[in-house]
Order: structure tokens, then sequence, then C-alpha cells
């Protein structure tokens, strides 16, 4: 197991420095002078490029992406242009509520896609299968933002039962899981439909199998079937599917976190792009890198649990 986890560890490092590079150049593209931010509007085009040389802007790019490279490998991820805070610090305030709303999302939707896959698979043709297909349908093809907006303007607004603007309080609080609910729900309601369809393909194809028949012809229960030999070989493809989504479920937490209002990561780098606040922009990009990589390094792990195949393979 050790192996196969340094293994994953040691491919992330590319992947990490290709992340940094890209999201590097792409902030060149932006049409602002960060030294111009820095300065004010009222400032003069002499103290402006004070500003740039002193902060390294006169410089070519590559010797621009070295120095950030090289601060970034340091731990100094730099200071914030409008706020004139420690990247660091306001990355370290905002990483704790993403987490918080990605854990709410993940642990309602990942067990009821498994449970609407699974019974979807086992009633195959009925009508509780083609219901399971239609909600699967209808999460994948929603947009995230059109569900927010739909429960923030029903749930929130006009019917007042849950809050829908901003962070209550930690998770473990009363006001701070009524305030997750709403955004939790919004991303959790397009997790479900991928998982649940491909639950009920893993599913199906492990009802066929010899050794399932076997089971069954020894006289157990069709639910004991089911938890015990089912679930177990159909669960390995879902636990990819699960990493593969990460991606595509960070992204709709950045938008599920604008709508919100809600105080994470996600929001925090939109709000850096919008402004032109680089260092800070470049931080939160950062940080969702990493969570994607240790998202999908935790899912390599799982993958080596359900099918030790894996970890004997590399």
């Amino acid at each position: 197991m050790l192996n196969h986890i340094a293994q994953r560890v040691a491919m992330s490092v590319p992947v990490l420095l290709g992340v940094l590079l890209f999201g590097f150049l792409l902030l060149q593209l932006v049409p602002a002078d960060p030294a111009a931010i820095v300065a004010g509007p009222t400032a003069t085009p002499e103290l402006v490029a004070q500003i740039r040389q002193d902060l390294g802007l006169d410089r070519p790019v590559f010797v621009q992406f070295g120095i950030y490279l090289a601060r970034v490998l340091q731990g100094d991820l730099g200071v914030s242009l409008i706020s004139n805070t420690s990247v660091i610090a306001e990355l370290g305030e905002a990483i704790g509520p993403t987490a918080e709303l990605m854990f709410a999302c993940l642990v309602w939707a990942v067990p009821l896609g498994i449970a609407l896959g699974t019974i979807a698979a086992v009633y195959r043709g009925r009508l509780l299968d083609r219901v399971v297909i239609a909600i699967s349908v209808a999460g994948v093809s929603t947009p995230v933002f059109f569900i927010g907006l739909i429960l923030m303007q029903y749930i929130g607004y006009h019917w007042g039962l849950l809050p829908f603007i901003g962070r209550g309080g930690p998770l473990w609080s009363l006001d701070g899981l009524a305030a997750i609910a709403l955004p939790a729900l919004t991303l959790g309601l397009v997790f479900i439909g991928p998982i649940a369809r491909m639950t009920r393909t893993a599913a199906l194809e492990v009802l066929s199998a010899d050794h399932v028949r076997t089971a069954r012809a020894k006289g157990l229960s069709e639910r004991a079937v089911v938890m015990r030999h089912v679930l177990r070989n159909a669960l390995i493809p879902v636990v990819t599917l699960i990493g593969l989504q990460a991606g595509y479920l960070l992204g709709g937490a950045v938008v599920t976190e604008t709508i919100y209002s809600w105080p994470g990561v996600g929001r925090l780098a939109v709000g850096a792009i919008l402004a032109s606040d680089f260092p800070l922009a470049q931080g939160a990009i950062l940080v969702l890198a990493l969570a994607f990589l240790v998202i999908n390094l935790i899912v390599d792990m799982l993958y080596a649990v359900l099918d030790p195949r894996v970890e004997k393979h590399g």
C-alpha cells in the first residue's frame, strides 16, 4: 500500500507543476496591470512604473515564473494586492468552509446515489428503475447554477425554510447546518446522477456473474446476495467515477459558493480574478489543484482496498 501511495504522490508532482505554469500564464492574459491596481486610480505613471519594478513585473515572463515557483516552494504565496494581507492567511480562512461544503455534499449524495443505482439494478425494467434513470438524467443535464437559483428562490426566499446567504457558523452547530443545507443540496443533486447510473450499470454486470448465481444457489436471501457479493464489486468503478468527478465537483463548488456567498476558496478565486488580484488568484488555483490531487489520491487508495490486483500491478 505504501509503495502504491508513493507512486501516486510522485505522479502528482509534474501535474502540480503543470497547474502552476498554466495558472501563471493564464493570469498573464488578463488585461489589467497589477502595478496600477496597487498604486490606485490617482497614481502618476512614474509611481506605477516604480511599483511594477518593485513587484518584478518588468522582467521577462519566464523569469517571473521562476521567481514565483521558487517562492511557492518556500511556502510563500505572496501578499494580496487588494487587502494587503498574506495570501496564505486568506486561503487558510477559506479552506475550512470549502472543505465543509464538499463534506456536506458527499456525505449524503454518494450513499444516496449508490442506493438509487442498486435499487434500479435490482428492479431492472420496472417503475423504480425508470424513476431512478429519470432522476439521473435530470441531475446530469441540469446546470448547477440553475438548481442553486431555484432552491434559493423557493426554499430560501419564498418559503423562508432555510438561510441562503453566507455561512452561519461551524458545521456542528445548528446555525451552521441550516446555512450549509441549500449549498450542499445544490452541489449534491448534480452529483447523484452519475453515481446512480454507474452503480446501476456495474451492479447489473455483477448480478449476472457466476459467483452471484452460486450465492443464490446456496440459499442466501436476495438482500444478502446484493449486500455481500454485488455491492463490493460494483463499487470499484463507482469509486473511480467519484475521483474523475472531483474536478467537476470543485468547479461546481466555485459556482455554488458564488451563488450562496459561501466564504470558500471558490468564491475567493472568483473575486480575486475579477479584481485582478493575481497573487490571491494564483494561490486559490493552487489550492483547488491540490484538493483535486488529494481527492484522487484518496480514490486510488480506496480502489486498491476494493481491488487488491490494483496494488499488485501498481
